[in-house]
């Protein structure tokens, strides 16, 4: 049911329907080295065959799980010397190239780069976080989605009216609710569920219904995939309804992860970032109070520690919001990347040998606990960024306690 050409290939219209980009390219008779980013069954692998097929190159083709940096330089090789003078060069295609070591995407490399080789790569995981940066910059990146009802559908057909043994059968598609969100947007599942269906019924009509799917397949259709693209999807939104005040929805996306499995050490972590990174100087308890949970969970471990995570959860999602500290980290790592190694003030130096405080190291400097308030005005910032600021009091009622007392210390400078 594999389809040959681009006409005949369904879904993912905004890269190979008309006038899209990857379309045009291939049409050209052209391309360069390209990842294709998307959930298992979207056709991945069916569009890099479409594409060789087209431009009439040889195909070469790796699986991540089972090859090594040895069938790396041979298929580079083979690539070598089948090579023409001006011809297209050959595929290779990488299936699941996520699971690739940094040695063997680093194999590739030099072949990629002179035209070796043209690599179209597959991966199910975020390349950003999976292949490295050399990598990826000589490759463009299409994101693949997953299929929609009506992509099923096609497919569905297709299959009933053009498949050799299927299309003799007599099926009807009475319901299809359950078949279509037990595929999950997943071509390959929704034919494998096919076929259980037609090796699973004895009957000469087969009669596709809702409750012959659940009855034959008796799983969770909202099933998480901990190691997949929604792991990552479910704890951003879990992390965005926190940073948005929204408890219920902190809650309900805590409750999916813990639902399908999810690491409660994951979670955790996540919570104390959260902290850190969203409520900070607002409440500062809040750090507290996720670190608590966190040790809690290592404690008691599961499934009472889903309590403690719960209720850190809640407290983050209704504390007031602060991201000040990680803002001027931010804005400090910048400075420091743009401005380089500026010399630290004399006065503020150590100065362990007689050498170092002939050379004026630590020379004026004044101990801040000798003063009213502990507090006394010296230039702690290099001579060129005195002036600067980084942290920027966002004014909650707990921050802003330590805005006045800045604003006390330093004047001016803490007003502007």
């Amino acid at each position: 049911m594999r389809p040959t050409t681009l006409d005949d290939y369904i879904g993912q219209e905004h890269v190979v329907g008309k006038d899209a980009v990857l379309r045009r390219m291939i049409e050209s008779g052209h391309i360069s080295s390209f990842i294709l980013w998307g959930p298992p069954g979207v056709g991945k692998t069916t569009l890099a065959q479409i594409i060789a097929h087209m431009l009439k190159v040889p195909f070469y083709t790796l699986s991540a799980v089972t090859s090594g940096v040895k069938d790396v330089r041979e298929v580079i090789e083979r690539a070598k010397s089948g090579q023409f003078f001006n011809a297209e060069s050959p595929i290779l295609f990488i299936d699941e190239i996520h699971r690739f070591s940094k040695s063997q995407q680093d194999s590739l490399l030099g072949a990629v780069e002179k035209g070796v080789v043209t690599l179209i790569g597959a991966t199910t995981e975020n390349p950003s976080f999976e292949v490295i940066r050399p990598l990826l910059s000589r490759c463009q990146l299409y994101v693949l989605k997953s299929l929609e009802k009506d992509d099923l559908m096609k497919i569905l057909q297709r299959a009933l009216t053009e498949d050799v043994e299927l299309k003799d059968r007599h099926i009807e598609l009475q319901e299809t609710g359950a078949i279509m969100r037990y595929s999950g947007g997943d071509a390959r599942k929704l034919l494998n569920i096919l076929d259980l269906v037609v090796n699973s019924v004895s009957t000469e009509k087969i009669v596709i219904t809702d409750q012959l799917i659940e009855d034959l397949l008796q799983q969770n259709p909202l099933a998480y995939d901990k190691d997949g693209e929604m792991h990552y999807d479910i704890i951003s939104a879990f992390i965005k309804s926190i940073r948005g005040s929204d408890p219920d929805a902190a809650l309900y996306w805590m409750a999916r992860m813990i639902e399908g499995g999810e690491d409660p050490q994951f979670i955790a972590r996540r919570l104390v970032i959260s902290a850190a990174e969203d409520i900070g100087l607002a409440n500062p308890n809040a750090l507290l109070l996720a670190n608590a949970a966190f040790d809690a969970v290592m404690k008691i471990g599961w499934p009472e520690g889903r309590i403690p995570l719960a209720e850190a959860a809640v407290y983050l999602a209704t504390s007031p919001k602060s991201n000040s500290s990680y803002c001027g980290i931010d804005a400090a790592l910048e400075e420091v990347r743009q401005s380089g190694n500026e010399p630290v003030p004399l006065h503020l130096r150590n100065a362990p040998t007689k050498l170092m405080k002939s050379l004026g190291y630590h020379d004026g400097y004044k101990y801040a606990h000798d003063y009213p308030d502990n507090f006394v005005d010296q230039q702690y910032l290099p001579d060129h960024l005195t002036d600067k600021r980084f942290w920027h009091a966002q004014h909650s009622p707990a921050e802003e306690k330590l805005y006045q007392r800045m604003i006390q210390c330093w004047g001016e400078r803490f007003k502007s």
